[in-house]
């Protein structure tokens, strides 16, 4: 890696979960993996979340959290997204794990991204999730995080089949929405979402 390469030993690894989604928060994990030899092995399965099982997620949330440095999760809430747009709540999102961690890291690795109001060194990795053991951790932290969540949000409006579909648009949650309407969990600022809220409006006008 090259930023260990370059002398730093305590590296924290992001990644976000929820962007693409209708309903709910976008979530950020930052995680900071010991430089250990044995480490490839203490953590073997981790890989980008969307790879894995959700048992398998579930299992090294729960390895990450027991061996990592140091975990930090933040959230972009959807008021913060539909004032600011997803960017820019990702970003915060990260801004809000990195506060979190216990131990402060001495350089950042993200996927796809960079924080540049952040005074530490950075690298971008496209695909990071797939390259970076640290960033792959922090994508499980923030996939199961951000879906536990989503199940509880289910609780409150199990019509929605938030705990199935976790605020992605599938049909399921398309035709929920044309059926029930808009949540405040859901975001206003995205196409869908912003469709169907206008069309409430106009039928409560007519």
């Amino acid at each position: 890696m090259a930023l260990c390469e370059q002398g730093y030993s305590c590296v924290a690894g992001l990644d976000e979960a929820g962007r693409g989604c209708l309903a709910g928060p976008v979530v950020a994990a930052a995680v900071i993996l010991p430089l250990q030899a044995d480490t490839p092995t203490r953590f073997a399965g981790v890989n980008d979340s969307k790879q894995l099982t959700l048992l398998t997620r579930e299992r090294l949330y729960t390895v990450i959290y027991e061996h990592a440095v140091a975990v930090g999760v933040g959230f972009g809430s959807v008021e913060l997204i539909d004032e600011r747009n997803i960017l820019q709540a990702t970003k915060q999102a990260m801004r809000n794990a990195l506060a979190q961690l216990a131990v402060s890291p001495q350089a950042l690795l993200l996927d796809a991204l960079l924080l540049k109001d952040i005074a530490l060194p950075q690298r971008s990795l496209i695909k990071g999730d797939a390259r970076s053991l640290s960033i792959a951790a922090a994508s499980i932290i923030a996939k199961v995080t951000r879906d536990r969540f989503m199940v509880q949000l289910h609780e409150q409006y199990p019509a929605y089949g938030f705990a199935q579909h976790k605020g992605y648009g599938t049909a399921m949650h398309l035709a929920a929405l044309h059926e029930h309407g808009v949540t405040p969990h859901h975001r206003r600022s995205f196409a869908p979402v912003r469709e169907r809220a206008e069309q409430l409006q106009l039928f409560s006008e007519e």
